[in-house]
């Protein structure tokens, strides 16, 4: 089994590890570079960690400018995880299996935000999805599922900690019969969709007239990256850990 492997943050970096040791990674796609450190681009997470296993790399600005680039790989199968772009049906086309590493319990929260809406919302659990890649977002067949629990303490870090550990292992359990075709999946149910969009800027300021569960799910849920933001004048302040207490 030949894989090509698309991520791009540290959720995606466990996964391609775990990938490597097991099967033939013949290419690793990424996001380009996009943060500069004293004048130099940092690699993103997976670009890094396929370096240093010394995997072949490329970080398209459009994954589907060079289709002819990526089937000379000749991968079987793509693995994406957080790979943050549009994938063109050309290029899923390419492989005889695709899957996604998904951080929702779909059909819930389809989208590029699924772990940090989780928290926002106040939920009480999430989980992983292991999903054939589809043309619609996040629509494919569901090859398997696996439940966590959302503490109270947990913020959107801790949960892609958690999440991505349990991405892996329970891709790890599935990749062989799903490519053999013995584990066939099934199809999601349409009534239950709800989406998970990018984060805005607006969303990360504090309304404090909203009641103030509301306000640490969303501090909880925005910890450590991008923040919460308290505006205060000409000021700004990030904060990254909350709890309710009793009004006296």
């Amino acid at each position: 089994m030949k894989i090509v492997f698309m991520g791009t943050p540290d959720f995606a970096v466990p996964i391609l590890e775990a990938l490597h040791e097991k099967y033939e990674i013949v290419l690793v796609i990424s996001q380009p570079n996009k943060l500069k450190k004293k004048g130099q681009w940092l690699d993103t997470p997976v670009a890094a960690t396929a370096k240093r296993l010394g995997l072949p790399l490329y970080q398209p600005e459009k994954v589907g400018a060079d289709v002819e680039y990526i089937r000379s790989f000749q991968g079987d199968v793509l693995v994406t995880a957080a790979f943050g772009q549009y994938i063109p049906s050309k290029v899923l086309a390419l492989f005889k299996k695709t899957m996604n590493v998904h951080g929702s319990l779909l059909p819930k929260y389809r989208g590029g935000a699924p772990i940090q809406r989780s928290i926002m919302n106040g939920d009480t659990k999430t989980g992983i999805t292991i999903i054939e890649m589809a043309k619609k977002l996040d629509a494919g067949i569901m090859y398997a599922k696996r439940e966590c629990p959302i503490l109270e303490s947990d913020t959107s870090s801790t949960m892609f900690e958690k999440l991505s550990k349990m991405g892996r292992d329970l891709l790890l359990e599935v990749i062989e019969d799903i490519y053999t075709g013995k584990l066939t999946g099934e199809v999601q149910n349409e009534d239950e969709v709800t989406y998970a969009p990018n984060l805005t800027p607006e969303e990360e300021i504090i309304d404090f007239n909203r009641p103030a569960k509301d306000i640490v799910h969303q501090i909880m849920g925005l910890s450590l990256e991008p923040g919460a933001t308290i505006v205060f004048k000409d000021i700004k302040l990030k904060v990254f850990q909350a709890k309710v207490v009793e009004d006296t």
